[in-house]
């Protein structure tokens, strides 16, 4: 396959871009406008890859994917591109329409055009998969539910919101034009690479610089929490052997408190690091409960049984291993996080398309 991968600089994308070059025979062209959350350095173990070519390109530009298309000529999309993260979506929803709806209408629009031109083999054999999340259904109310495929949608915000209006698009495109498309809905992710503004490394770097660790609320939201590489895992699989049409919801089976979360992140980092900052007798004295998140839904879970069932993807890690190999990671690569925080990792950008 030639894959058209877009956000292929961001945390999920540069873990599907790693496996596709890594683990399969499939070309890749990675389309990413490398926004604070895109980076390059993530994907430095591939880059030299014959089978990989990058294209510094922003998802609403029109012309310029129709040029991507054009050239690489894919067999398959995989929709990454997206801002995701739902505290800048409360503080600027404008960014997350833009790129979330407007952006996912373009990339259809450009995938459409070039789609018509395929000889019907092509067309048939042609896929264009969209990755969105598990926030798109809202909160859940009893503590035994779970998100099925579908479970209605009941956005909570912006970038939740913004995410579903893409979903709707993608599937509105199917079934009005025909376009071959593929949905799935993932939970929370964690694992190597991952932008320190997230919950998970951002706990791991306040800890070993002996800074707070803010905890919203009383640290009670509960989320399903996937391993990114068993996620990336699962959508070469969807993009490989999914049903056009369909939707497939995609969990790690590890639904944790946000501070159980934080808790075991510190024991982990008791035994990992045991030399604390100056002063500081337990990791866990620097838990600071603060106010909560507006709107912040309260329990997320995935019944991800459609996909096991259906196409046999099953996560490899536990929530114990996976955060044990999370942990050990930023431990030691420090160079990359070093970058990211102090804002190194975005210069010499221009012109490397």
């Amino acid at each position: 396959m030639r894959i058209l991968v877009t956000g292929g600089a961001g945390f999920i994308g540069s873990a599907v871009v790693r496996h596709l070059i890594n683990d399969t025979t499939h070309d890749v062209a990675n389309v990413d406008k490398l926004t604070y959350a895109g980076n390059l350095e993530s994907l430095a173990a591939v880059a030299g890859s014959p089978r990989y070519r990058f294209h510094q390109i922003d998802i609403c530009d029109g012309p310029a994917l129709a040029k991507v298309f054009a050239a690489f000529r894919p067999t398959a999309v995989m929709h990454l591109a997206a801002e995701s993260h739902v505290d800048r979506s409360i503080d600027g929803p404008a960014a997350f329409i833009e790129t979330n709806v407007v952006g996912t209408y373009t990339l259809l629009e450009a995938a459409r055009a070039y789609w018509n031109t395929l000889p019907q083999s092509e067309k048939d054999a042609f896929r264009f998969h969209h990755i969105s999340t598990d926030e798109v259904y809202g909160d859940l109310e009893g503590t035994d539910d779970l998100f099925t495929e579908t479970t209605p949608y009941a956005p909570s915000s912006p970038y939740s919101a913004s995410k579903a209006g893409s979903d709707h698009l993608v599937r509105a495109w199917q079934r009005t034009y025909g376009l071959p498309t593929l949905v799935t809905n993932c939970s929370n992710n964690y694992g190597p690479f991952h932008f320190p503004e997230k919950l998970v490394p951002h706990i791991i770097l306040n800890a070993l610089h002996g800074k707070p660790l803010p905890v919203y609320g009383d640290g009670g939201q509960i989320r399903d929490w996937l391993f990114v590489e068993d996620h990336a895992r699962a959508l070469v699989q969807v993009v490989s052997r999914g049903e056009v049409g369909e939707t497939y919801n995609i969990g790690g089976h590890n639904e944790k408190r946000n501070l159980e979360v934080v808790h075991t992140l510190c024991d982990l980092l008791e035994e990992l690091a045991p030399n604390k900052p100056e002063g500081l007798a337990r990791y866990r004295d620097l838990i600071t409960f603060v106010k909560d998140r507006p709107g912040h839904d309260r329990r997320y879970a995935i019944d991800a049984s459609k996909i096991e069932r259906e196409l046999g993807w099953a996560p490899q890690e536990t929530f114990e291993t996976g955060l044990r190999k999370t942990v050990q990671w930023y431990l030691q690569n420090e160079a990359w996080w070093q970058r990211v925080l102090s804002g190194a990792y975005q210069l010499g950008r221009l012109g490397q398309a």
